[in-house]
């Protein structure tokens, strides 16, 4: 089955068939380049999030569960990653949002090189240089995102829960702000850490990533 979708005046064309109870994106051309950059862009948003773990003085909302979750089941962190990402995949289609190789490849992948990165990387001791991991994570997650996104081979699966909050009606913003603010609460409770870190990344993240994603996107 093929989905179309109309943006004001400017016609764009995205295909979907239906597999299982799910819709999957079609890949577009070009699709080796839109590969590569997908998997580049995961590979710098895992490295980022290992960064702002690592430096240990506050993460991102969605990092903040997957601490927690990792803390009560024992996992690693990158394992807590795939966990989420795979139940929240399993109800894309009672929320009808469509998936594609993007969203698969999103839930392991990115888990996978924040496990990685944490392996390979020192412990930071030094206050000077965790604040600076810290400080270049919401650029990395940027400019990691510019590239996953603008490859348009679909959402991955936490952006889904967004996408289908503003489909109902609820604005960008504040599908945003309950997203992240549940998954900071129940973290919290879970056992995940929260600094003054998880406020800067909170501030910041966006910023950077609508400056990535308009310079990286292969689509208009």
């Amino acid at each position: 089955m093929l989905g179309r979708c109309v943006i004001g005046e400017d016609e764009s064309v995205t295909a979907t068939r239906n597999v299982g109870p799910y819709r999957v994106y079609r890949v577009e051309e070009p699709k080796t380049k839109r590969i590569t950059r997908l998997v580049f862009g995961l590979w710098f948003f895992g490295v980022a999030l290992g960064l702002s773990v690592e430096a240990d003085l506050g993460v991102n909302p969605w990092t903040v569960f997957h601490q927690g979750l990792a803390e009560i089941l024992p996992i690693s962190i990158g394992t807590a990653i795939i966990v989420t990402g795979l139940v929240i995949l399993m109800i894309f289609p009672i929320i009808d949002e469509p998936i594609g190789i993007g969203t698969l490849l999103n839930i392991t992948l990115i888990g996978i090189f924040v496990d990685i990165t944490l392996a390979v990387l020192p412990d930071l001791e030094s206050l000077p240089v965790r604040i600076l991991a810290l400080g270049v994570a919401p650029i990395l997650i940027g400019v990691g995102s510019g590239f996953y996104i603008g490859a348009g081979l679909g959402p991955g699966p936490r952006d889904g829960i967004m996408t289908a909050l503003t489909g109902r009606g609820l604005r960008v913003a504040v599908a945003r702000t309950v997203v992240e603010a549940s998954a900071l609460i129940i973290g919290i409770v879970l056992g995940g850490r929260a600094g003054w870190g998880t406020l800067y990344m909170a501030g910041t993240v966006g910023f950077w990533v609508q400056t990535f994603l308009r310079r990286l996107s292969l689509d208009t």
